[in-house]
């Protein structure tokens, strides 16, 4: 760790000596780089689609599986399986799905009427909303587990009570049983938040950063710099910085408001 932080400062190949550069490797970051530029702004946007829209999910589905249901261990099985199925067949199988050519979405859509399909993974403005709607399906699983075990815990004397004072599903849930969920909220918001600045795998078997810059994520930029064509180990390590600095930024952020609720 303290390697690689020193390393920010040099530039290196792995081959010659490391030579301390000083802040060159960051001037060049966000003066002229405009891949790096392309992968911040890429990180923030998938950050912002899939944490909230993963966390609705998960909580819906939790809420929906805690209750007296018919197969509701089924469910959850179905629902929890794409999170430990492997990446590789669940990405290809998501790739048939949404093919422009072949897959059924597209199908359906041009029998509904639609005229210009989407091109999902192929296309530059739908490439980001192909993954994100791919990781929160893949991970909501997971998260709705951790729900369910938040709502184990909740008091289910005061959604009595506040039946009998004649408030409704809704509000038992608004005003009871969600204000009990923010420990687990709060854990469910920082790993999906770290997770999501830290994406990689899912761009790698979708869409392979492509088209262009359009899916170009921070790690993946990372890993390009660092080991694909010549090395360049120093400048690998400054994105890396500015990717840490970021986290640790969102994270304080995230606690200091955790704090300011309780």
């Amino acid at each position: 760790m303290m390697f690689a932080i020193a390393l920010a400062f040099c530039a290196w190949d792995g081959r010659h000596a490391i030579e301390f550069i000083g802040l060159k490797n960051f001037v060049k970051l966000f003066t002229t780089d405009k891949i790096f530029q392309a992968a911040l702004k890429n990180t923030i946007v998938y950050v912002i689609g899939t944490v909230p829209l993963t966390l609705a999910c998960s909580l819906a589905m939790a809420v929906l599986l805690n209750q007296n249901v018919k197969l509701r261990n089924f469910f959850r099985t179905v629902s929890f399986f794409p999170y430990v199925a492997s990446l590789v067949a669940v990405a290809a199988v998501w790739n048939m799905i949404f093919s422009p050519s072949m897959g059924p979405v597209n199908q359906i859509l041009a029998t509904l009427g639609v005229e210009n399909l989407p091109k999902w993974a192929a296309g530059k403005d739908t490439a980001m909303l192909t993954v994100i709607l791919f990781s929160v399906w893949k991970n909501m699983g997971y998260y709705m587990v951790i729900y369910l075990a938040g709502l184990q815990g909740c008091n289910p004397d005061l959604n009595e009570a506040a039946e009998l004072d004649g408030a409704n599903r809704w509000q038992q849930f608004w005003h009871i049983t969600l204000p009990q969920l923010r420990p687990t909220t709060f854990f469910v918001v920082i790993m999906l938040t770290i997770s999501g600045f830290k994406v990689y795998d899912q761009m790698y078997m979708i869409t392979q950063g492509g088209p262009g810059t359009a899916t170009m994520t921070l790690v993946y930029y990372i890993y390009n710099v660092a080991f694909v064509n010549t090395p360049k180990y120093g400048y690998a390590s400054a994105i890396s910085m500015v990717l840490f600095v970021l986290v640790l930024i969102v994270t304080i952020i995230q606690f200091r408001g955790s704090k300011g609720e309780n």
